[in-house]
Parts: C-alpha cells; sequence; structure tokens
C-alpha cells in the first residue's frame, strides 16, 4: 500500500498555502512534515484526509481500492477532542464507533498508561493524559494510515517513548504514518518533507 499526493495546490481564505506539494510514503514507512509556523503543515493533513479539497492535485492510496482513502487514514489533531462530561472510557467508545472500529477498550487505555482512569471524567485529565486518550484511538479503531499533526505536544518523555513505540509497531505491521512536527521526533530512518513560509500570493490567474 502507498499513500500518494501530487501536486496539491490548496487555498485558506482566498490565499494558497500549499503550493505544487507532492510526496509518497508506502507501508512500512514515515514521513516526517517540518517547517515554520504557517507554512501549511496542519493544512496538508487535513488535505490528506479529506477534511478540505484542493484547488488541484490528488491524493490516492495505491494498492488498496476496495476503501475510499480517508475510510483508511486516521488523523490525530493537535487537538485532542476529548469531552469533559463523558468518562474516560465513554470518550474512547465514543471515538471508536465514531471511527467504525471494534478494539478493547480496556486494552487500548492499558496501552496508553491509562488502565486505571477509565472512570474518570475526561474533565480531570492533564493535558499529557489528554494526549494518551487521543492516542488510544489509534489502537481502538486501528486503520493502516495514521495522520499525525504535532503528536509529541503536551507528553512527557515517557509519553514520547510511548509514541515511538506505538508508530514501531504500526509500521512494522504494515501501517504507515505522516506527521506534521516542530519537534524532533526521533525517528531516525523516517523522510522529511519541508514546507517553507505561507504564501502570500492570491490565487487569481490560476488555470
Amino acid at each position: 500500500m502507498r499513500l500518494v499526493a501530487e501536486n496539491l495546490i490548496v487555498a485558506r481564505g482566498g490565499r494558497p498555502v500549499l503550493d505544487g506539494v507532492s510526496f509518497s510514503v508506502g507501508s512500512g514507512e514515515a514521513l516526517a512534515v517540518v517547517g515554520p509556523n504557517g507554512a501549511g503543515k496542519s493544512t496538508l493533513l487535513r488535505t490528506v484526509a479529506g477534511l478540505l479539497k484542493p484547488v488541484s492535485g490528488e491524493v490516492r492510496i495505491e494498492g488498496d481500492d476496495a476503501f475510499e482513502p480517508r475510510e483508511r487514514m486516521h488523523l490525530l489533531g493537535h487537538l485532542d477532542a476529548v469531552k469533559n462530561g463523558l468518562t474516560v472510557a465513554r470518550n474512547l467508545r465514543f471515538a471508536r464507533d465514531l471511527l467504525g472500529g471494534t478494539g478493547d477498550l480496556d486494552a487500548a487505555l492499558a496501552r496508553v498508561g491509562l488502565g486505571g482512569l477509565a472512570d474518570l471524567p475526561g474533565g480531570v485529565l492533564s493535558a499529557g493524559q489528554r494526549r494518551r486518550l487521543a492516542l488510544a484511538r489509534l489502537i481502538a479503531a486501528p486503520r493502516p494510515v495514521w495522520l499525525l499533526d504535532e503528536p509529541t505536544a503536551a507528553l512527557d518523555d515517557a509519553g514520547q517513548r510511548l509514541l515511538a513505540e506505538l508508530v514501531r509497531d504500526h509500521r512494522a505491521k504494515g501501517g504507515l504514518v505522516v506527521a506534521a512536527t516542530h519537534m524532533p521526533l526521533g525517528w531516525n530512518d523516517a523522510e522529511t518533507l519541508r514546507l517553507g513560509a505561507a504564501i502570500p500570493l492570491p490565487l487569481a490567474g490560476r488555470g
């Protein structure tokens, strides 16, 4: 399986954010998307996930024609989307069911170090614990393509090691990862896509 993006042009508010971005990532591989604030890292992930429509270009998954590309992708945004009024377990169950997953909730929570917190309301979790709960969705609703936006945000050293282990295990099973990041991820064999500063010119004249 291979995730391919070709010549993506993406605009926000009538101005281009990405201009001619292309990349290819295969099973077992990882791509780190880096660049300054405003370069379009989050926009790229949201476009690949199908949440934003490009002005031109395409995203496709080769070698997996049975599903629409977005059905094979798991976008972990920079916001953790934890519902404060739901327990940790119900937060995870809601996300799993929404994504059509069938993973074991208890096992997923234990894997990210939240096994003893299942009955606590999401609103009492620390920032790092909320990020771990977001990571648990990757396990409870497994999909082959992980799109991770600033995945190390709020994670301490132990949490970052956990993330690295999850990514390593996912890739070992044939999954692939695209991660937008400001911080080194420690994935020494990952390819790098470097985006430049945001493009200030309008889209007028694009054919």
